[in-house]
């Protein structure tokens, strides 16, 4: 299966806008993050990114189907969960480009699709002059009842990527999970790159 992959305008990105946001719920309702999630929730989530200029998503395409998607936005644009642990460990975060998210669907997965993802970011976190790269990850205990017994991490192919678990930075986010009726705080390890050139 042939999957393409572009960064979108301003337009593609309001006009795709529920596309994106089932996409996010679909993706993320499966381990690690059994995220119980809303359209109401992710069109407002993500309606920012077709306002800012400094914002990426890039998009996945499988003919003329939306398969997956990968945002970054500037690391000051983003909630203070995310921002206040790196600003307290020394970073400012006008040097960073933070990757929101990389989701697409099990089927396209193994095509080179995330490292297209993560060259589309990493090329714009460049044009902006931005220092470091950095996401979050959620951590989730070993034992957890709901975690798949085929589950591989992905750690690998992050640290290929050049990026490194920051050792006592991790930052904390809420969402209800799959089966809960309310919202709980998650831990979400904070990965990051300098970037060179």
């Amino acid at each position: 299966m042939s999957v393409t992959t572009r960064t979108l305008s301003p337009d593609e990105i309001t006009h795709l806008l529920p596309d994106l946001a089932k996409l996010r719920i679909r993706v993320f309702r499966d381990w690690p993050y059994l995220y119980d999630g809303s359209m109401e929730y992710e069109m407002s989530y993500l309606a920012p990114y077709a306002q800012s200029p400094s914002a990426l998503v890039a998009g996945a395409w499988h003919g003329d189907q939306l398969v997956g998607a990968a945002t970054a936005a500037p690391m000051e644009d983003h909630a203070d969960d995310f921002g206040r642990p790196l600003t307290e460990a020394g970073y400012r975060l006008e040097d960073i480009l933070y990757f929101g998210e990389s989701v697409l669907l099990p089927t396209y997965r193994g095509q080179g699709v995330g490292h297209a993802f993560f060259d589309h970011r990493e090329a714009k976190a460049r044009a902006l002059g931005r220092r470091f790269a950095c996401f979050c990850s959620v951590v989730r205990p070993t034992w957890h009842p709901m975690r798949p017994t085929s589950y591989r991490p992905l750690d690998a192919f992050w640290r290929k990527r050049g990026y490194k678990p920051m050792p006592g930075i991790e930052a904390e986010f809420g969402w209800r999970d799959v089966g809960d009726g309310t919202e709980t705080t998650k831990p979400m390890q904070v990965w990051m790159r300098a970037l060179d050139g």
